[in-house]
This record gives C-alpha cells, structure tokens and sequence, in this order.
C-alpha cells in the first residue's frame, strides 16, 4: 500500500511539473540594435564596405530586410529603389551627402542609422581624402544595386 501511494504522489507531481511547464509563456525575446565600434574595412572596396557597414540592415542585397532590421524603430530604405524614385537617376550626390551626414535627418532616416562621415573620418585618422574615397566608393557600390 504504501508503494501505491507513494507511486501516486509521485505521477502527481510530475503532471503538476508538466503542466506549470507547459503553460508558462516563453521568453520575450526583445530585438534591439547593438552598437559596436567601427571596423576598419578596405575604403577602395565599396562592396566590402556596404557588407561591413550597411547589410546588417539594408541586408546584403540592398533591399532593407538585413538580420538587425527587425529592431529598428523604422525600416531600412530599400536601396535599389534609389534611382527609380529619382525619375531613373540615381542620385549620387544625395546618396553621400546622407552618408556624411550633411542631409537633413528626416531623409536620413532615423537615427538607429549611423552617419558614417564622422565614424569613417575615426578609422581613417582625420584623413578627409579617405573619408571621400570611402563616401565615393560606398556610393558607387549602391549606384550597383539600382533595379534595372
């Protein structure tokens, strides 16, 4: 008798067990952006660039569903598009001066997007020719994304 019990009691607690386990609610996950220093990549290579830089959010094809795009509170610009809202022309001079900085935040985006003047003025020690060698052929590289 007392093996009964004590075989019941025990059936007991683990349905006990199982059911508090199945009915607790999983852990939120929460998506958000986590800054981190800036690398130094190659400022002759835009493409190197835009995939250190930018596909995290603009994902490698520059369509905006990068793996950080989720946690932004807006979504990435999708960077083939450029040229098509622009009348078919891609806007090159815009496409740096929202790189460096110097557009108004509004057509920046928000302000989960890095501007990268000052971060690539960081890793190229002041140097301004690099900064434009890098703005010039990160710019040159999403004039290569544009839907044809």
């Amino acid at each position: 008798m007392p093996v009964t019990k004590f075989i019941s009691l025990a059936v007991i607690v683990m349905l006990v067990s199982a059911s508090a386990v199945a009915q607790q609610t999983p852990a939120q996950t929460s998506s958000t952006v986590k800054h981190a220093p800036i690398t130094n990549t190659a400022a002759n290579s835009g493409k190197e660039m835009f995939n250190s830089y930018c596909a995290v959010c603009h994902a490698s094809n520059g369509k905006g569903g990068g793996p950080a795009a989720s946690a932004l509170k807006t979504s990435p610009a999708d960077l083939t598009l450029l040229a098509q809202k622009n009348g078919g022309k891609y806007p090159s001079a815009h496409v740096a001066s929202l790189i460096r900085g110097r557009a108004a935040l509004p057509s920046h985006g928000s302000q989960d997007m890095p501007i990268w003047g000052p971060l690539f003025s960081s890793i190229s020690q002041g140097h301004e020719s690099l900064v434009q060698q890098r703005t010039a052929n990160l710019v040159a590289y999403v004039e290569t994304l544009q839907a044809k």
